[in-house]
């Protein structure tokens, strides 16, 4: 066994104080979905949805990683390891994680409304008026709702790769995302981490699943020692 791919969600940081994306209510903290994470709610109200997102920010900025996020750093002294993640935040970065995949953006930086390709490092407030040089509108580098995941390709590729997976912390419920296991089929373990595990149609075909049913911080490090111990 030489690789291994994590595809990671909103629960491996929740045990950092970062809140998940969705409580069961399909609400965001209070927010409808919709009227800050999509291009309708940005056409609507475009300072409603920078305020809202300069929140989420200045959150991330004063929290830190947690032993689920340290845990997969060890991975790499043994494994080529690539981290597949639907989180926005940076808290594998900051944990040591040296290859992460970010599916749908990155809260710490900002992008050009005119011309996608111009992105910025960002760890201020995004305010109305901060433009790129086209003289356009800077705006989150999210992917919101309706708007195409750019590296799901990426992250499929990776995947067809890996001899093992590690699943932490999502619902594998919102697709691309939750379909990538399908292209695991080079792999001969799978784990999944999650305190709730929901078995998709993609894992239920999977012959070598180990389910883990804790959170990020007592599951992964579990999963890990298992590894580097093979």
């Amino acid at each position: 066994m030489k690789k291994i791919v994590v595809l990671t969600g909103a629960g491996v940081s929740a045990e950092s104080g970062i809140k998940t994306f969705r409580d069961a209510g399909g609400l965001w903290e209070g927010h409808d979905i919709m009227e800050v994470a999509s291009p309708e709610g940005w056409r609507k109200n475009m300072e409603a949805v920078l305020e809202f997102y300069n929140q989420r920010r200045r959150q991330l900025l004063e929290v830190k990683p947690n032993a689920g996020h340290y845990a997969l750093v060890e991975l790499e002294k043994k494994f080529e390891v690539s981290i597949i993640t639907q989180n926005i935040d940076d808290l594998h970065e900051r944990a040591g994680s040296s290859r992460i995949i970010h599916l749908h953006g990155e809260l710490l930086k900002a992008r050009s409304t005119k011309d996608p390709s111009i992105i910025y490092e960002w760890a201020k407030d995004i305010n109305p008026g901060d433009t790129c040089p086209l003289g356009s509108q800077l705006r989150p580098h999210i992917v919101w709702f309706g708007e195409a995941v750019p590296m799901i390709e990426m992250a499929a590729m990776e995947t067809m790769t890996a001899d093992a997976v590690i699943i932490i912390g999502t619902s594998m419920q919102v697709y691309p995302a939750a379909g990538l296991v399908d292209f695991a089929e080079k792999a001969k373990r799978i784990f999944y981490v999650d305190p709730k595990p929901a078995i998709n149609y993609e894992l239920s075909r999977a012959a070598s699943l180990s389910v883990v049913a804790e959170s990020a911080t007592a599951g992964v490090p579990k999963v890990v020692k298992e590894l580097l111990e093979q």
